[in-house]
């Protein structure tokens, strides 16, 4: 298992590029060599990396139901495009991967978005994400 200091890079480099293809629409297998490139990361971080992205990408259907369940007075469409994909990435670490607790993808989450969400961007992702944890904890009761 990777590190979390390589977990933390790993989503801060998925951030970065699924932010990017909300903005082109591309296909997500279309840039990722190129994105590399320019931002190269070690093997651990690219690994991880690439799974949120994958994961993220091939559930993002899913995912966005899921976040739309938990907003009150928004839309998806109004969530910025860094907190969305903050949000998405988390959610499919609390769904899809059996390795992260809840509460580490949320803290995780809430981290990431610190550095690279507005100044109110940790507070709404925490509210969004903890809204969602308690609709999976009663969704498996």
């Amino acid at each position: 298992m990777e590190s979390p200091r390589i977990r933390r890079l790993a989503r801060e480099r998925a951030l970065q590029y699924l932010f990017g293809l909300d903005i082109t629409k591309d296909e997500w297998t279309d840039g990722l060599e190129d994105f590399w490139a320019n931002t190269p990361a070690k093997p651990g971080v690219r690994n991880y990396a690439e799974k949120l992205i994958e994961g993220v990408a091939r559930n993002q259907t899913d995912l966005d139901t899921q976040i739309s369940k938990s907003l009150r007075d928004w839309t998806p469409e109004r969530i910025g495009g860094i907190e969305r994909a903050i949000i998405r990435v988390a959610l499919f670490e609390m769904i899809h991967c059996s390795d992260v607790p809840a509460g580490v993808a949320i803290n995780e989450a809430i981290e990431v978005a610190k550095r690279y969400g507005g100044d109110e961007a940790p507070r709404f992702v925490n509210g969004i994400l903890d809204e969602m944890r308690k609709q999976l904890i009663e969704a498996a009761l």
